[in-house]
């Protein structure tokens, strides 16, 4: 069809242009797309600045210790391991977890998640700072711009979704619809992503802006980057109290979080994190994750009737507890460490090793891995596969024992996997069947 008469009919991007510098002419409408709307004298590029670099390192060795994190789960080793299936080339950086040290896991999550809570404060600040950012007008100047906005978008949405999901994990409340390992796996990637970009494109200013120091630029200038109020309200505290109030709120926050890792006395500090399953005293008395009763163990599952099987290459062996008892033991001191960020001081395991249930299906010194099944019948976990390296620890036990007394039934009663540096989930409770080397 030709152009109507009178004229060419505009290009769809000819439009938008025009529409953009209509918006722009009319001026922002009442409210907060006005920058005299937002009045604080501390806001400014410098404030924003120092914010946006302690993120920058902060968030870049919370991203890594969440990579380490997930590795620690073995997740391309067997399908159980794996909460993720999809996760594609996305765990291309996935490596044998190593046994030593035996609280490599205790360190790397506990410090990803102390500092996750600890950021917190950080992170709400440096929002606040950039809010009048959200609001300017025209809301798309161009199609770069658009762009920008929309990776902002996922910067802030993604973090947003990332601490909150971490937090309410660690709180073991978990509201949110499917799993949190899924969910905060691909939120992490959608974040870091945004993160990135953000990063490439602000550094050099902030760097500029921190050198600058912390006296305000003029108003409308380049260096005031639309954060400087042309009507600032009479200042209560400066740029620097400022700070000093957001470091206080984070230092709070890692007094009443980091007991939960370093554990013992400490944890009575630790009043952000879950105290409801901590059994007591005694040689059984420290941190659980998950009863007995929570998963469904009924008390003929772990009575005299239970027997643990030992499986590899058509080979079986049947053993009661008693025989299991008979067997020669070993000790090993390890901790408890879970993805929650709570770990437990090294506790005093006794037990079978690993290595000399294999040996009674025929598996020499080269042990191959082992599929771990539990009796549980509720909750995620209930079996995992372990690696060859983590089979042939010495340290690695099928414990009865630990401190010296019988496991108690929330502990794993009538016997349990403990791996050194393995994360919590995967000392697996309630253990009846033991397979090496076979496909899990």
């Amino acid at each position: 069809m030709g152009a109507p008469e009178g004229g060419n009919t505009p290009r769809p991007v000819e439009r938008v242009r025009g529409l953009l510098r209509s918006d722009a002419a009319t001026g922002p409408p009442p409210g907060p797309a006005r920058p005299e709307f937002w009045r604080s004298p501390l806001r400014g590029p410098w404030l924003t600045a120092v914010l946006g670099l302690v993120l920058l390192a902060g968030v870049t060795l919370l991203f890594l210790t969440g990579l380490l994190s997930y590795a620690a789960y073995n997740p391309d080793l067997a399908p159980v391991n794996d909460q993720t299936p999809g996760k594609g080339w996305l765990g291309f950086y996935l490596f044998s977890w190593p046994t030593s040290p035996h609280w490599l896991y205790r360190l790397t999550q506990g410090v990803h998640v102390i500092l996750g809570v600890v950021l917190v404060p950080v992170l709400l600040a440096k929002l606040w700072s950039v809010i009048p950012k959200l609001f300017e007008w025209p809301p798309v100047r161009s199609v770069s711009h658009g762009i920008e906005r929309l990776s902002l978008l996922l910067l802030v949405g993604g973090a947003g979704f990332e601490f909150a999901t971490g937090i309410l994990n660690v709180q073991l409340h978990y509201v949110f619809p499917g799993s949190f390992y899924v969910l905060h796996f691909y939120g992490a990637w959608v974040f870091i992503g945004a993160f990135v970009v953000h990063v490439a494109s602000r550094l050099p200013r902030a760097l500029r802006a921190v050198r600058a120091g912390a006296a305000q630029p003029a108003v409308g200038t380049a260096e005031a980057a639309g954060l400087v109020s042309p009507r600032p309200a009479a200042p209560t505290i400066s740029r620097r109290g400022a700070l000093g109030m957001v470091g206080l709120g984070s230092l709070a926050l890692f007094v009443v979080t980091a007991g939960q890792s370093v554990g013992g006395w400490w944890r009575r500090t630790a009043l952000l994190a879950p105290h409801g399953r901590d059994p007591g005293s005694g040689p059984n008395g420290f941190q659980i994750n998950k009863t007995a009763a929570s998963v469904g163990i009924r008390p003929s599952d772990i009575g005299a009737d239970w027997r643990l099987t030992v499986r590899a290459a058509g080979r079986q062996v049947v053993l009661t507890r008693a025989e299991l008892l008979a067997m020669e033991q070993h000790e090993a001191a390890l901790p408890i460490a879970c993805v929650e960020g709570w770990s437990t001081p090294d506790q005093l395991w006794s037990g079978v090793r690993l290595t000399a249930l294999a040996a009674l299906v025929g598996q020499g010194t080269d042990t191959p891995r082992a599929l771990v099944e539990s009796v549980q019948r509720g909750g995620s976990f209930s079996s995992v596969v372990l690696r060859d390296n983590q089979v042939r620890d010495h340290r690695s036990l099928l414990a009865v024992r630990v401190n010296g007394a019988v496991l108690s039934p929330d502990h794993g009663y009538p016997a349990r996997v403990i791996v050194p540096g393995a994360p919590g989930v995967h000392n697996t409770k309630w253990v009846t069947r033991l397979t090496f080397g076979e496909p899990a």
